[in-house]
């Protein structure tokens, strides 16, 4: 978890709870340790958050504190629930956990005539046809792309050729009927875009690449759309095409 959601979870803990926290049980809740937590509450308490308390006795919330309301239009909280629902197309289990999550803390801090718009919006959106990913959890490859950690995956191509590959992983790219992970390919030397639902297994290598990860995305996005020799970041030649070498 990101430092800024934790601090939110932080504070509706606090918010939510009948008597004073510890910073154990909060670590044990929020997945990190004590000592995280400790510079959590200083942080907030240091942005003038009204937690009251101290190590080993626990900690409170000033009655009365509330995040300001978020403020949109009817439009763009359409535009939020259409999005969250949206994300079931990927076919990415934890990134719609995620999305139902940030739909949750919305709508606590919206006014509550927005509120329904949020969690019990009058829209519906198909799951699509994308094919299921069994092999391998997109989280791993979008957390060695924020790491900047090399990945080794085995990868089956639309003939059914099975390979084994080191990749600096660059991007994701979601497309209605397909997930691609656009990474520099170290068997082929070359950029090369790789369906997810064909990544049999991936693991995060312990070897980063963060000097090189801008220039490689800036390359990667850069890259022509039809060279021969490059598969097509276009999305239907890229269903059909998606490393195929």
């Amino acid at each position: 978890m990101r430092r800024a959601g934790r601090l939110f979870d932080i504070i509706q803990a606090l918010r939510t709870a009948p008597h004073p926290v510890t910073a154990a049980a909060l670590a044990e809740q929020l997945e990190v340790t004590a000592r995280t937590i400790y510079r959590d509450i200083a942080a907030l308490q240091g942005s003038r958050v009204p937690i009251e308390g101290a190590p080993g006795l626990g900690y409170v919330l000033r009655r009365g504190y509330d995040l300001p309301p978020l403020m949109f239009t009817s439009e763009e909280a359409d535009a939020i629930a259409i999005g969250v629902r949206l994300l079931r197309r990927l076919r990415d289990a934890k990134l719609q956990q995620a999305a139902e999550s940030v739909l949750a803390k919305l709508a606590v801090v919206v006014p509550e005539p927005l509120q329904p718009h949020l969690v019990s919006a009058p829209i519906y959106v198909s799951d699509g046809d994308a094919p299921p990913v069994t092999g391998v959890d997109p989280a791993v490859l979008r957390d060695a792309i924020h790491g900047a950690h090399k990945v080794a995956i085995a990868y089956i191509d639309e003939q059914g050729r099975h390979t084994h590959r080191t990749v600096r992983p660059v991007a994701m790219a979601y497309y209605v009927d397909v997930t691609v992970l656009g990474a520099w390919c170290e068997l082929r030397n070359d950029f090369r875009n790789f369906r997810v639902d064909r990544i049999s297994n991936a693991r995060s290598i312990d070897e980063r690449f963060i000097a090189e990860s801008g220039k490689l995305l800036a390359e990667w996005l850069a890259l022509p759309k039809h060279r021969p020799d490059q598969t097509t970041i276009e999305p239907k030649e890229l269903v059909r095409r998606a490393a195929a070498m």
